[in-house]
C-alpha cells in the first residue's frame, strides 16, 4: 500500500475533538485505516492492580484516530499541505507538498 503517512511525520488534526493541533506519527495500521500521533486523543482508561501495577486506577493514554482526519505537515511552508509522489531522474518515487511542490 502507497501511504502518504508515515512514522515519525508530523501531522495536523482537521476534524475530531482534538481538531487544530498538531503531533508526531508513533504508528500506522494500515489494516484498519487508523494512525496513533503523540499526545492526541487521550482517552482514560481504567487498570486492574496486577502483582506489576500494584497502584491500579485510571490512567491516560492515546487511542488511534482515523487515517482521514489528519493532513501531513509540510516542514517547508509549515502549513498542513496535500501530498503528491512524483519520481526523479534516479528512478526513486519521492513525496512532495501540494502547496509549495517541495520535496519532504
Amino acid at each position: 500500500m502507497n501511504l502518504k503517512l508515515r512514522k515519525d511525520d508530523r501531522v495536523f488534526i482537521i476534524s475530531g475533538k482534538d481538531k487544530g493541533k498538531n503531533g508526531k506519527v508513533l504508528s500506522i495500521n494500515t489494516a484498519d485505516g487508523r494512525i496513533l500521533v503523540e499526545g492526541i486523543n487521550f482517552i482514560k482508561k481504567n487498570m486492574r492492580r496486577t502483582q506489576e501495577n500494584q497502584q491500579g486506577g485510571i490512567i491516560q493514554k492515546e487511542s488511534p484516530l482515523s487515517i482521514s482526519n489528519v493532513m501531513l505537515l509540510c516542514k517547508h511552508c509549515n502549513r498542513p499541505a496535500r501530498v503528491g509522489f512524483k519520481k526523479l531522474q534516479d528512478n526513486s518515487k519521492v513525496r512532495f507538498c501540494k502547496k509549495c511542490n517541495e520535496v519532504i
